[in-house]
C-alpha cells in the first residue's frame, strides 16, 4: 500500500512570552493510500496543531524539527513557491471553523470562479464538477447561487467537503470538522467524507476530531494524542475493543452507551487536567492522571513499541 503523508518526530513549539509551549513534541505516524486517519484526544493535546503545521508554521507556532514527507517531498521544507503549488490541490484542508470560512458577500458559484482562477483552472469544469460533487451530497445544484448565510450549517459543511474534492486532492485534511452540528448532521458529514475516498474522489484523508465514537465510524486507523505525544495507534476496530493505553481505555469508559439506562451505568471520567505544554513533567505526560503508573512512568518516558498491532507507548505494555 502506498504511502502518502510520512511524518517524523514532528516537533512543533508556540514562542509565547518568552517560553516554548511543546504542543507537538516528537510525533510520528503515517497515512496511506486509500486510508482515513483519525486523530483524537483531549482539547490542548496538539492534534489541531500537528494537522495545521502540515499546511502552514506561522508564528506563533514554531517549526523546531522533524520531517512531513508527502509524496515524498518535506512539507516543512518546501519554499512557498513549492507549498502553493501542491495546497488547494493535491493537499487540501477544511478548517476548523470551516462554517465561517466561506466569503459571505460571494454566492458560492463567485467563490468558486474565484477558485478556479487562483489554481489556474477551468472555470466552466470546476463549475461543473461542483455540480455533480453537490449531488453526491444530497445538496441541490441550486446551492450554487446562494450566499453562505442562506445555508444551514450541515449544508455550509457539506459544500467546504465539496470545494475541498474539487482537485481530487491526494491527502485531505479536516479539522473538527463537525464541531457545532447536531450528531445526525455529523454523522452524514462524516460518511460524506468516507465515501469520497472509497469511491477515489479523494486518495486520503486525516480528520481531527476529540469525539472518539464519531470517528470509529468512519476511520481505519485511530490516532490517540495525550499532551503532545502520540499515546497509541491502531486500526479502529482494535482500539474500540482492545484499548492498550490507559488513557485510551478512559477516554472510551467515559463515553455513554446507547440502550443503557443511565442508572444501569457509570460513567469513569478522567481526573485531573492535562499539564501544561510550558513545562511538562518528565516521564509519561499522562502518569500524573493514570492510575495505573509505577515509578517508571515518572521518571522515563516510554517509547511507542509494537504490541499486537498497536504502536502505544506505555511502559505497562509490551515491556520486561
Amino acid at each position: 500500500m502506498n504511502t502518502i503523508l510520512q511524518v517524523r518526530d514532528a516537533r512543533i513549539y508556540y514562542a509565547v512570552k518568552g517560553t516554548e509551549v511543546k504542543a507537538v513534541d516528537g510525533v510520528s505516524f503515517e497515512v496511506h493510500e486509500g486510508e482515513i486517519l483519525g486523530i483524537v484526544g483531549e482539547s490542548g493535546s496538539g492534534k489541531s496543531t500537528l494537522l495545521n503545521s502540515l499546511v502552514n508554521v506561522r508564528p506563533p507556532m514554531k517549526y523546531i524539527g522533524g520531517d512531513a514527507l508527502f509524496d515524498g517531498k518535506n512539507l516543512y521544507r518546501m519554499s512557498k513557491e513549492e507549498k502553493k503549488s501542491v495546497l488547494g490541490t493535491r493537499l487540501t484542508i477544511i478548517p476548523q471553523y470551516a462554517l465561517d470560512a466561506l466569503p459571505p458577500v460571494f454566492r458560492i458559484k463567485q467563490y468558486l470562479a474565484d477558485f478556479a482562477k487562483t489554481h489556474g483552472l477551468s472555470e466552466s469544469e470546476i463549475i461543473k464538477l461542483a455540480r455533480e460533487r453537490l449531488k453526491e451530497v444530497s445538496l441541490s445544484e441550486k446551492v450554487l447561487d446562494m450566499y453562505p448565510i442562506e445555508l444551514s450549517g450541515g449544508m455550509r459543511q457539506r459544500v467546504a467537503i465539496v470545494i475541498a474534492s474539487l482537485t481530487s486532492p491526494r491527502l485531505l485534511l479536516g479539522d473538527e470538522i463537525t464541531s457545532a452540528l447536531d450528531v445526525v448532521t455529523q454523522k452524514g458529514i462524516m460518511l460524506n467524507i468516507r465515501r469520497f475516498v472509497d469511491e477515489g474522489l479523494i486518495g486520503s484523508a486525516v480528520l481531527v476530531t476529540h469525539d472518539i465514537s464519531l470517528i470509529y465510524q468512519v476511520a481505519d486507523t485511530i490516532m490517540v494524542m495525550y499532551a503532545g505525544k502520540v499515546a497509541e495507534i491502531a486500526p479502529a476496530e482494535e482500539i474500540a475493543k482492545k484499548p492498550l493505553h490507559p488513557y485510551t481505555n478512559m477516554l472510551i469508559s467515559s463515553l455513554t452507551k446507547l440502550g443503557v439506562k443511565a442508572s444501569q451505568q457509570r460513567l469513569s471520567g478522567i481526573k485531573g487536567l492535562p499539564p501544561s505544554l510550558a513545562n511538562p513533567p518528565p516521564g509519561c505526560r499522562f502518569a500524573p492522571r493514570c492510575p495505573y503508573a509505577v515509578g517508571r512512568c515518572k521518571s522515563e518516558e516510554p517509547p511507542a513499541k509494537n504490541v499486537d498491532g498497536h504502536l502505544v507507548a506505555c511502559w505497562l505494555r509490551g515491556w520486561d
